[in-house]
């Protein structure tokens, strides 16, 4: 993690501070997620440079497990930032945890409710005021047996689209090694790795006319975005990954792809 450390040291005139009571949460979620991440993994960074020090962007990632978030927390403070996320309403319903999402300013997402656009329109705020915004195009932790990346989401596209900001893919591997949901293992040792890597700003001015896109090409954006999301994690497995997106329903079908 020596870039890392050494980039919050550089940036330290630019880091990123909490205001009024996210000041007391912000410095909670360190105090427990600083050696939570420690003791269950040594973690291995690059590009993290790719994050800016100051306004706003998109971090788009895979999703693997549940201790993604506390890694990404981790991962990307250290860069000098405070990440924002796009979480489950109900965590807001968890007492204590309530307080600490509310203090970062951290998005609830309200899936199949009434409330599904606010989360959007939360997360195109907090891009608007500078934020950096971490999203899972997958929607939830991957169902691929193998691990990669699922047919994506398409919010992540209409972010990209409506807000000229920095759109950087980035890919994180390991976490499942330590929590694994779907098999419900727990493995806390031995010590795992956890390595990162961090591509390039996505050049999407192609597709940033000034005009409202139409769906293919949202749907072309966010393909492209998670691709290169799903390359840089090839790299970091050594394999070559798949051509297509994990579909868990065209499975049961007995096809696969992307939708």
């Amino acid at each position: 993690m020596a870039e890392q450390r050494n980039l919050r040291r550089q940036r330290r005139k630019t880091r990123e501070k909490a205001h009024g009571m996210g000041i007391f949460w912000l410095g909670l979620a360190r105090w427990v997620f600083y050696p939570l991440t420690h003791l269950l993994a040594r973690v291995r960074v690059r590009g993290a440079h790719h994050i800016p020090a100051e306004g706003p962007a998109l971090l788009v990632l895979n999703h693997v497990s549940h201790l993604d978030p506390v890694f990404d927390a981790v991962m990307v403070h250290r860069a000098a930032r405070v990440p924002r996320f796009m979480a489950k309403n109900s965590l807001w319903d968890v007492p204590v945890l309530r307080n600490v999402l509310v203090g970062v300013e951290q998005i609830p997402v309200y899936r199949g409710t009434a409330d599904a656009q606010r989360s959007l329109r939360d997360a195109h705020a907090g891009l608007e005021g500078g934020k950096v915004l971490v999203i899972y195009p997958d929607g939830t932790i991957t169902k691929d047996p193998d691990g990669w990346p699922m047919t994506p989401k398409m919010g992540v596209a209409r972010l990209a689209l409506t807000n000229d900001v920095p759109v950087i893919p980035a890919a994180r591997y390991g976490t499942r090694e330590i929590y694994d949901h779907y098999n419900k293992k727990f493995r806390p040792f031995p010590r795992k790795t956890v390595n990162y890597v961090f591509g390039e700003p996505l050049d999407l001015s192609a597709y940033r006319g000034g005009v409202e896109p139409d769906v293919e090409t949202v749907r072309e954006v966010t393909h492209l975005a998670m691709s290169r999301v799903r390359e840089l994690l090839g790299e970091i497995r050594q394999e070559e990954p798949p051509t297509e997106f994990y579909a868990p329903a065209r499975k049961k079908k007995g096809t696969d792809g992307a939708a």
